[in-house]
């Protein structure tokens, strides 16, 4: 099947897949169902651009395998964290601004618009699962640099799951393990696992979708990730500031020394 039939069918399912999951959303007055699916969107597009392409190459159940790995612990993580909690407060407050106007609003400001997205982002998946060469050091490299970022990603997550998950920490700040080197260690690790798919699907060939790696760094930098979360956590946290003092933002390293009086 030719690239264009491909990734016109992904489009399309993805937008009739959030179209159902907007439906959903309607019905539990909760749009915060859309942030699981991210995950689970690219193990589609991979399985379903594999399949169409006919399971070519080594190479293809590479990518296929790691997005999956990737895709299904993320949305499982989100599953576990947010069922049974109240709508995110990002979107409590679009639908506080657009009022009777929310429901039409979403779909198009969030499913739609997270579908068009997660596609774009997704080329190095779905054009990579279609090459044919043989595995290299390129690849190994990309996986080497995959296998760190979801470290940094799962591990981040576990430990911050258990800091909140005791209530002597309510409102206090967590700094230990990775937390300790970076402020938001699952956010450099999702970077990290973008740039390693990129890798391996540049030894096929494609390296000019590295705009993809470079996307997802900008959105999670500068949009929807540290700028837009550091935001609400400094006004419900004042002690954060010293954190973000002593802390980078995004890339590890040390703490800085504070300051004795």
């Amino acid at each position: 099947m030719n690239l264009l039939t491909i990734l016109s069918i992904n489009l399309a399912v993805l937008f009739a897949t959030t179209l159902t999951l907007w439906l959903l959303s309607l019905a539990l007055r909760d749009v915060s169902i859309i942030d699981i699916f991210w995950g689970l969107g690219f193990v589609v597009v991979a399985w379903l651009s594999a399949a169409l392409a006919g399971w070519p190459s080594n190479r293809c159940l590479l990518l296929v395998a790691i997005t999956t790995i990737w895709g299904v612990r993320l949305s499982g993580y989100l599953a576990w964290r947010n069922i049974g909690e109240k709508e995110d407060r990002r979107y409590r407050e679009m639908r506080s601004h657009w009022g009777d106007r929310f429901p039409l609003v979403s779909l198009f400001t969030v499913f739609w618009l997270q579908a068009a997205i997660l596609w774009v982002v997704a080329l190095p998946l779905q054009l990579g699962v279609r090459s044919t060469e043989s595995l290299g050091w390129l690849d190994a490299l990309g996986l080497a640099v995959w296998s760190v970022g979801l470290f940094f990603e799962a591990v981040g997550d576990v430990q911050l799951a258990r800091f909140k998950a005791d209530p002597e920490n309510e409102g206090k700040v967590f700094d230990k393990g990775l937390w300790r080197y970076t402020r938001h260690p699952n956010y450099f690790g999702d970077f990290l696992i973008w740039w390693g798919f990129y890798l391996v699907a540049a030894a096929g060939g494609y390296w000019w979708t590295i705009f993809s790696p470079v996307l997802m760094g900008v959105l999670l930098m500068k949009v929807s990730g540290v700028v837009l979360l550091e935001k609400s956590i400094s006004d419900r946290k004042p002690q954060y500031q010293s954190y973000v003092c002593r802390t980078n933002a995004f890339f590890p390293w040390f703490p800085k020394p504070q300051n004795q009086d």
